[in-house]
């Protein structure tokens, strides 16, 4: 047989062929072949100044049999580095975390450390961000020369940052500012602010006492103060200006967080001429009265409002063109428009690019519609309470559900956003039931909780084998809950047939729909067990508003009285939007719920949860939920006859 003759592919070279055998080494293989016959040869035979592994393993095997053990460690060093600069940080971290760089040599532990920040905090590694932290002080980065100071110092923060230490990172950031003086004083302020409202109430105090410098101290002083206990954001700016006054030479006194600069300038950049723009005729002129007496209410039991330059105008909608009337009104001197209740009117303004006045539109767009610049978006929406049922489902692990929603448009938007939530949620809908009020309610429960399809299938045996057999019917088995949106009035003949229906034992959840507003514990005994979410103003704890509103006016309690709430939260909203809008953690505490905006100028809120027990609802915590974030999407006021 002749010899077998070798051809090399210059354009391939990780391929050799034989005449008739093709042999493929990868090329990772091929790299540790070659290592092997270095290593074969005499260490001597690798230059490791110059050397460049092509894989950790092979960098860790090459550096072992280097005698000087400084050399082998610049050697592991700056290998890492290059994988960091490939974007392979998997890589540094395995030979940033050998046991040869466990103990660098003198000149060496700087560098090592500054590789380690880097790779840790790309690839958010906790754990190995913890054991780093445990080496490091505030000044650390101090040590390093003059063109890589910055850069230690904002890998330092990120890494205490990770590590969940978030003084040490803020102390770190106010020694950064002191040291270079051309770092943008703006934006580190922003980012000492922000890791000193992560601090705990308890951490923040013991780090105030042991402050050591005129920087910290005044900086912890300031987180101390702003976090007074109930103080409203009047208040704030109040403090803020006096903390300015008190620290006149303090880098934040001159250069305030962006957070903290517009709390303390709402005052003055607050809206004083408003037009409140509400239907008090026709079909909506009980909704649009009870939104301005809670509007008017609020104004005038707030202590903060200047009553000598707050110049409040009622318009009447009904039976107006409001792209007339807003013409007018932006011709006018107006700082803020509050309204239109109209779902159409409102439509009207959306479809604008910018409003030359802002307007607070109290009601919401379709979904997917994108808003003006301007205008800001708030109601008592449905579809709000349906996502923080899916969340409560989902922090109680109740991932497979029965669904019961009204037939209509409305009840289509709150099973969009159920279901969407849901699905976010890992979660799912076994089966979604839509009703009528002139339903046969028995027969729809029994569809849902497939008591129907149970006794289908006996009647197919029955017809299969010609003879009656014995059956009792059962639910079906792989539910964990019930979502019920329904009117009280409803809700109490559905929650009896979930027993009958053999589902008592499982949980029910419900929007606000179903409590009137009112204590009913003879009627609403029959709803006992559900979990339900609803307004602070229904279900918190006393408060001066609703307690004068109570006293002196009618129409507060019921969907009235939650309609009252929106009026008194849209003029605390009014006095914040440019917070909400520019501030992404800022919040209002308001009559409806924990209040927050979206990107889109689309008001957010968060309810409270009860549950009926002996006819009467209780408060019961809230859920325990991971982080997400906030729907972008639109929504609608619930409809007042709702």
């Amino acid at each position: 047989m002749p010899p077998l003759i070798w051809r090399y592919k210059p354009n391939h070279p990780e391929y050799v062929e034989p005449a008739m055998i093709k042999i493929r080494i990868h090329q990772r293989a091929l790299a540790s072949v070659f290592t092997a016959a270095l290593l074969s040869a005499g260490c001597a035979t690798v230059n490791l100044e110059t050397h460049v592994a092509q894989t950790a393993d092979q960098a860790l095997e090459l550096a072992s049999n280097e005698d000087n053990t400084e050399t082998a460690q610049a050697y592991l060093l700056r290998i890492a580095s290059r994988f960091q600069d490939q974007g392979n940080h998997e890589a540094a971290r395995t030979l940033l975390q050998s046991r040869q760089l466990a103990q660098p040599a003198s000149g060496l532990g700087n560098q090592k450390l500054l590789l380690a920040m880097a790779s840790a905090t790309a690839l958010r590694d906790e754990s190995w961000a913890k054991a780093i932290a445990g080496e490091l002080a505030p000044s650390t980065f101090i040590d390093y020369p003059a063109d890589l100071i910055t850069r230690a110092a904002n890998l330092q923060t990120d890494t205490y940052s990770l590590a969940g230490e978030p003084i040490p990172a803020a102390m770190t950031l106010i020694l950064l500012a002191q040291t270079d003086n051309t770092a943008d004083a703006q934006q580190i302020h922003n980012r000492i602010w922000s890791l000193l409202e992560q601090v705990s109430e308890s951490d923040l105090s013991s780090a105030s006492a042991e402050a050591i410098g005129y920087e910290a101290q005044g900086w912890l002083e300031l987180a101390s103060l702003v976090r007074t206990p109930d103080a409203g954001i009047d208040e704030q700016g109040r403090i803020i200006r006096n903390w300015q006054n008190n620290w006149p030479g303090h880098p934040a006194a001159q250069v305030l967080p962006a957070e903290l600069r517009l709390v303390a300038t709402l005052a003055e950049s607050r809206p004083e001429k408003i037009a409140l723009a509400l239907p008090l005729e026709g079909p909506l002129a009980t909704a649009g009265k009870a939104i301005r007496d809670g509007f008017l209410a609020a104004y005038y039991l707030d202590d903060s409002a200047d009553r000598g330059e707050t110049d409040i105008r009622i318009f009447n909608t009904a039976g107006t063109a409001f792209a007339d009337l807003y013409k007018q009104l932006s011709e006018q001197d107006i700082d803020l428009i509050v309204g239109p209740l109209e779902k159409e009117a409102l439509a009207g303004l959306g479809s604008m690019n910018t409003l030359p006045v802002s307007a607070l539109g109290l009601n919401y767009l379709p979904a997917d519609t994108r808003p003006a610049d301007g205008l800001y978006q708030f109601g008592l929406s449905a579809e709000d309470e349906a996502r923080q049922i899916a969340d409560r489902l989902a922090a109680e692990q109740l991932r497979q559900v029965l669904v019961l929603i009204p037939g209509g448009e409305w009840g289509d938007r709150v099973e969009a956003a159920l279901l969407k939530r849901m699905a976010s949620n890992e979660g799912v809908a076994l089966d979604i039931e839509r009703f009528y009020r002139e339903d046969n309610l028995r027969s729809v429960t029994a569809d849902l909780l497939g008591i129907t399809v149970s006794r289908d299938r006996a009647i197919q045996v029955e017809r299969t084998i010609g003879m009656d057999v014995e059956f009792e019917p059962r639910r079906r088995q792989d539910a964990d809950a019930i979502v019920m949106v329904a009117e009280p009035t409803v809700a109490r003949q559905f929650k009896p047939l979930f027993a009958f229906y053999f589902g008592g034992d499982l949980p029910v959840y419900s929007p606000s729909i179903i409590y009137e507003g009112t204590p009913a514990p003879s009627r609403d005994r029959d709803l006992n067990g559900v979990i339900f979410t609803d307004i602070p103003w229904v279900l918190g704890d006393d408060n001066e508003l609703r307690t004068r509103a109570t006293e002196n006016l009618s129409g507060t309690r019921g969907q009235p009285g939650r309609l009252f709430a929106m009026g008194a939260d849209a003029w605390h909203l009014s006095k914040r939007l440019p917070l909400l809008k520019q501030v992404e953690s800022a919040s209002i505490s308001g009559q409806t719920g924990i209040l927050t905006m979206t990107a889109e100028g689309s008001i957010h809120r968060e309810q409270l949860w009860a549950q009926f027990r002996n006819g009467v609802p209780e408060l019961i915590p809230d859920p325990v939920t991971e982080e997400s974030e906030p729907e972008a999407t639109n929504q609608e006021t619930a409809p007042i006859s709702e």
